[in-house]
C-alpha cells in the first residue's frame, strides 16, 4: 500500500498529473511491487504565493510525498526513488526540481476497507 501526494505551482503541474501519475505508478510497481490496480495519488497545485519554494528550483519544482506500510528494504526504497527521479525527468521535471520523501507507518496505523490494515489480506507483498 501506497498513498501518494504530489505538490506543485499550479501553472505548471495542472498539465502534467496525467503524465506524472504514469511516471509515478511506474515506478511504484516496478520497485515496490505494488499491483497494477493499486494507484493512489492526489495532486495539489498551488499559486505562487501559497507554495514558497526556494531560490534556486524552477516553476517546475515539485514535491512528493509517499506514505506506505512499512517493511520494505533501503535497497528497494533507494531504488524506487532513483526510478521517481528518472520516471519523473521524462515529463520534464529534472533532479534539482524534485523533493521525494518517504514515510513509513505499521500496518495497524492504516485503517482500510473498514478495519486495520493488519488485519487485511493483502494479494501481495510489502516485505521486498
Amino acid at each position: 500500500m501506497a498513498q501518494i501526494i504530489v505538490y506543485g505551482h499550479k501553472a505548471a503541474l495542472a498539465s502534467r498529473i496525467s503524465s506524472l501519475s504514469d511516471a509515478i505508478h511506474t515506478a511504484a510497481v516496478s520497485a515496490l511491487q505494488l499491483p497494477v490496480e493499486k494507484r493512489f495519488h492526489r495532486f495539489i497545485t498551488l499559486d505562487p504565493e501559497q507554495f514558497i519554494t526556494p531560490s534556486d528550483r524552477s516553476i517546475d519544482y515539485t514535491i512528493i510525498e509517499v506514505s506506505m506500510f512499512e517493511g520494505r528494504t533501503t535497497a528497494t526504497k533507494k531504488d524506487f526513488i532513483r526510478q521517481l527521479i528518472s520516471s519523473v525527468a521524462a515529463v520534464g521535471v529534472t533532479s534539482n526540481d524534485l523533493e521525494i520523501t518517504i514515510t513509513e507507518t505499521p500496518r495497524a496505523n492504516w485503517g482500510i476497507r473498514g478495519v486495520p490494515a493488519d488485519e487485511l489480506q493483502l494479494n501481495y507483498s510489502v516485505e521486498v
